[in-house]
């Protein structure tokens, strides 16, 4: 298994407040909360901050058991600036859509915090693929990053695949909630590569079969995404997306890819 974060990370909500008893009720709902360390409501701006080691996904339903609606603008560790933010969009051939932030905390360490839907409940492989190339779908995404030609393995043996990230273990809803630390990931150098969730369990190169030592034989690729640049703390002004024409709360209702993504009327991108 990948091991669980511990470090703190500092979360930016866009949230609906209308009024003082709105903003109260969404403070409320996270102070306290074992895993919140502090909380900065500001109802003029509709913004929350929030020092976690919650996922993204935990905290947003918090916010919303209130009522109100919440997105997520950003993603940092510190409000001077951050090493580096990127996140990948999952999607597939099937139901499997999800998405994955990744946070460099330090030089030798980086969060990844992700919600997977449509999982087959149990145990999936997530890995770092070297392409960040959808041209055939996952298949031609190329194999796990592996810059320094080193074996398959799990995440916390010294002979791995930089992507090697372990397994993410979807409930009986067929959702994988997760707050990861890795340290050899750096985002500078994943950036513009992909991410890969599969069928089974990665045996972490210890199952004896003939792919152990080189896919950890985790079957096929559900779903993938382009791992890009992200937002940072402060850095996300968006109101609407001018790609596919979608507000910030219609965002908060659609897919993150693929079929109902668009607004109405709204053309698909060319990029």
């Amino acid at each position: 298994m990948a091991r669980e974060a511990e470090s703190v990370s500092k979360l930016e909500f866009a949230v609906q407040m209308s009024c003082d008893s709105c903003a109260g009720a969404v403070r409320a709902s996270l102070e306290g909360v074992p895993g919140v360390r502090s909380v900065a409501v500001d109802r003029q701006r509709e913004e929350v901050l929030v020092d976690t080691t919650l996922t993204a996904r935990e905290v947003q339903e918090l916010i919303e058991a209130t009522g109100r609606r919440a997105v997520l603008k950003g993603m940092g560790v510190s409000e001077q600036g951050d090493l580096g933010v990127a996140v990948a969009m999952l999607e597939g051939p099937g139901p499997v859509q999800g998405v994955v932030r990744f946070l460099q905390v330090s030089e030798g360490l980086c969060l990844i915090d992700g919600t997977i839907d449509g999982l087959r409940p149990g145990p999936h492989g997530l890995h770092v693929h070297e392409f960040g190339d959808l041209t055939h779908d996952c298949l031609s995404c190329g194999e796990h990053f592996n810059p320094f030609g080193k074996q398959h393995g799990a995440p916390e043996d010294t002979e791995r695949h930089v992507g090697d990230l372990g397994n993410i273990t979807a409930g009986p809803d067929g959702r994988a909630s997760f707050r990861l630390e890795d340290p050899q990931i750096k985002v500078w150098d994943v950036t513009g590569r992909s991410l890969v969730v599969d069928s089974g369990e990665d045996d972490l190169g210890r199952g004896g079969h003939l792919l152990s030592k080189v896919t950890g034989n985790s079957g096929d690729r559900l779903a993938c995404g382009i791992i890009a640049r992200s937002a940072g703390l402060f850095q996300n002004p968006k109101q609407i997306c001018a790609c596919d024409g979608v507000t910030l709360w219609e965002e908060r209702d659609r897919p993150v890819a693929g079929p109902g993504r668009r607004a109405a009327n709204q053309p698909a991108a060319h990029l």
